[in-house]
């Protein structure tokens, strides 16, 4: 090992992220899941939560019009009851040192042609993962688990007078 300079890893905890979607809607998510070595230099480690990765992907996959949403488990649910939005919800990620896996469980809106929206989720969250953190995606596997229908407006709702 000569001429190599090894510095001594510095470690930030960062505890919240402010993200920017396409719609210009922003979110501070939180990640304390798993992390994933992304590069070593002389300042240092950077490291990606697991977590950071499903949210990316999830908030890609929602920005296609089409989605009615995502199909999340139990726990989604339970913790969007509790008022917390669950940006990685029907979101699967295997993450890699350099490579990312994922899996989107999504709702298409009624009407839709399915093969055409699954394939504008799979580029669009590739190229999102891909942009933000430099991982290399080998794989968007998307899974249709139900279809929207538009709400059906109620008398009460209407408009009586125009």
């Amino acid at each position: 090992m000569t001429g190599a300079h090894y510095a001594p890893a510095v470690h930030a905890s960062v505890e919240s992220q402010l993200i920017h979607s396409k719609s210009g809607k922003g979110a501070f998510i939180m990640a304390n899941e798993k992390e994933i070595v992304k590069k070593d230099s002389s300042l240092g480690a950077i490291r990606i939560a697991d977590e950071v990765v499903s949210i990316i992907a999830g908030l890609a996959a929602t920005e296609v019009d089409g989605i009615a949403g995502m199909s999340g488990g139990i726990a989604g649910g339970i913790a969007e009851m509790l008022g917390r939005k669950n940006f990685a919800k029907g979101v699967k990620v295997e993450v890699g040192e350099k490579e990312a896996a994922v899996d989107l469980f999504i709702i298409v809106k009624y009407g839709v042609r399915i093969p055409d929206i699954a394939l504008a989720v799979q580029e669009n969250v590739k190229q999102a993962i891909e942009t933000m953190t430099g991982l290399s995606v080998v794989e968007v596997n998307v899974h249709v688990q139900g279809v929207g229908f538009p709400e059906e407006t109620t008398k009460q709702d209407e408009v009586r007078v125009r």
